[in-house]
């Protein structure tokens, strides 16, 4: 029987009871999607599987969103093959690919290779960041819309040695504004929508006011009361709800960590 332990309280859940080598019933899928509702993040522990039982076990959530930094590839596989991390960008906090129209719902990352020690992963509740602001600024941020670019992440990416076409990259995703305040789908809940890779201003404010109420809200998510830290270990997963997380990778490694991921569209 599946069960999910609860690592804080407001964020984070291990699962037991389930292998993922195996296909899984249609109650399984609907016990582990609720569990991912609840908990906004599971960990898997000693799931060691391929990269097929990792995209199929993907499937059961949704198609698959192939990956924006390596589409060259073909493979729905996203290989972080690290030894120098800092600065990259995965060292802030962040959701993925909101420059995107439609962001992905949720991201399933697989520890292949770890360094001794560190490279743990940390997440935090976007609800209970919207929910604990004051009323007045939690009124304003209702009414707000952000530009969200990818230019910053990908220039932070070709500084460290990545080939990407900037250029490119642009053209096929453009800016694009966002609420500030987005409702999750299936929760209804409201959580705060804003991320230091992709955020770059608050529309409608004078240059002055964002850079009074931009950076607050980016930080605000920091608040550990929000978060849960993940160790990782050869063989876990990781599978987070990106319409209601933001996650941050520690980068105090120097030797290889190689992590695998796959990530879900959400639906149209």
């Amino acid at each position: 029987m599946i069960e999910f332990r609860p690592v804080t309280r407001h964020i984070g859940a291990e699962v037991t009871g389930v292998d993922l080598r195996k296909p899984l019933s249609e109650d399984e899928v609907a016990t582990i999607r609720q569990g991912l509702l609840d908990h906004l993040v599971l960990f898997f522990r000693d799931q060691h599987i391929t990269d097929e039982e990792h995209v199929q076990f993907a499937l059961r959530f949704g198609s698959i969103n192939m990956p924006a930094m390596n589409e060259h590839t073909g493979s729905p596989v996203h290989v972080l093959d690290q030894t120098d991390p800092k600065g990259e960008g995965g060292d802030e906090w962040h959701s993925d690919n909101t420059f995107q129209p439609n962001p992905p719902m949720g991201s399933l990352l697989r520890a292949v290779q770890l360094p001794d020690v560190g490279g743990d992963t940390l997440w935090a509740n976007a609800y209970l960041a919207y929910e604990t602001l004051s009323p007045p600024i939690r009124r304003l941020c209702d009414e707000l819309t952000a530009v969200h670019d990818l230019t910053m992440s990908i220039k932070k990416a070709i500084a460290k040695g990545h080939k990407f076409d900037l250029a490119e990259m642009q053209r096929k995703w453009p800016p694009l504004e966002r609420p500030v305040v987005r409702v999750h789908p299936e929760t209804g809940r409201k959580a705060l929508f804003v991320n230091r890779s992709s955020t770059t201003r608050l529309v409608g404010l004078s240059d002055r006011e964002n850079e009074a109420l931009l950076p607050l809200l980016l930080d605000h998510i920091r608040s550990p009361e929000f978060q849960c830290r993940l160790t990782w270990r050869v063989g876990t997963l990781a599978f987070w709800d990106n319409r209601s997380t933001q996650h941050y990778a520690v980068a105090d490694y120097t030797q290889r960590r190689k992590m695998h991921r796959v990530t879900i569209n959400a639906p149209d």
